[in-house]
Parts: structure tokens; sequence; C-alpha cells
């Protein structure tokens, strides 16, 4: 009955990620692209392109940071009070889902929205005279884009495993300030760890 329970919450998680994926890839494609089409610039062009990347760094070390955090260090400082270490020891009791938003979702469509960016930065420079057309250069802009990307993810999870606690409440307090401000419960709901007494 148990195992059951777990199959289907399981399988129901997997349908409403990859519902979420869908819809956050197209409106962050959408979005991205339109900013991209305003943006005369290219410096600034460029300055989003690295937002992005950064991005996906981040999510990728807070998504770590939830595995690799311990539930002892959060339960004293919930014991204290402390703003954000109950939304934080429910962030790492399912971290399984969380990280799985956090490095997968958030993380892939980082890096894919990146990829495009960077081969409409290739076609700017090119039509504007810059360079001329030539499949060198989209195989560099791919290459320091991945550089960049997995050197930074690389340096995020060096972090992320020393500072696992520190990261995890940081990012728990961001969002219970966030849904302070929002109606209903959107990130925690009525499953927050009880209150120690």
């Amino acid at each position: 009955m148990g195992q059951n329970r777990k199959r289907t919450a399981r399988n129901h998680w997997v349908v409403i990620i990859t519902f979420w994926t869908f819809i956050l890839a197209i409106l962050l494609s959408i979005v991205t692209q339109l900013l991209f089409g305003v943006v005369e610039s290219f410096l600034l062009a460029l300055f989003i392109l690295l937002i992005i990347v950064f991005i996906g760094i981040i999510f990728d070390m807070i998504g770590i940071a939830a595995t690799a955090a311990e539930e002892a260090p959060l339960l004293a400082k919930a014991a204290r009070r402390v703003y954000g270490a109950r939304e934080a020891l429910y962030l790492i009791r399912n971290a399984d889902r969380f990280s799985n938003f956090c490095n997968d979702v958030i993380g892939d469509i980082a890096g894919i929205i990146s990829g495009v960016l960077g081969a409409f930065l290739v076609l700017r420079l090119v039509s504007t005279g810059l360079f001329q057309e030539n499949p060198l250069l989209s195989v560099v802009a791919t290459g320091i884009i991945s550089a960049l990307t997995v050197g930074g993810k690389g340096l995020g999870k060096a972090v992320a495993i020393e500072r696992s606690t520190d990261i995890i409440l940081w990012f728990a307090a961001v969002l219970t300030r966030i849904e302070a401000v929002l109606p209903g419960r959107l990130f925690f709901g009525r499953q927050l760890p009880p209150k120690r007494k």
C-alpha cells in the first residue's frame, strides 16, 4: 500500500514537473528573444546572455546544497526561530523534487536558452559586418558558453557542498519573503515541519 502511494506520488510529480518545464521553457524563450530583439547594444545583449548562464549556475548550486545539507543544524536554527529555517527543513526533506526542479528544470532551460542566445549573438556579429559568416564562429561561441557553464557549475558545486546549510537557509528565506507578498502558499503549502515548543 505504501509503495503504491509512493509510486503514485512520484508519477504525479513527473507529470507536474514535465508540464511546468514545458511552460517555463516557452515563457523564458519568448522573454529572452523579445529582449534580444529590442536590445541594440551588443554589450547589453552579451550581458543578458551572461545573466542567463549565471542563473543556471546559481540554481544548480542551490539544488546541490539541498541534497548536501543536513537536518541537525537547521533543526537547531528552527528551535531558535531563525528566519527561514523551518522552510529550509522543508526543502531538504523534499530534496529529490527540489533539486530536480533547480538542477534539471531551471538549469537545463538556462543551458538551452543560453545556447540559443549565443547563436543570436553570432548572427548579430555577422549582420553588423564585424565578422564574416563562418561556421567556426558558432563553434567558438558554443565552446565559450559551454566552458563558462561547466566551469561555473563546477565551482558552484564545491561551494554548495562546503556551505550547504548557509545556502539553503538563505534561499529558503528568499522564498519565504516572496511568498509573504503573494496570495496563498505558493512554495511551502501547509507541509512545514512542526515548530518546537
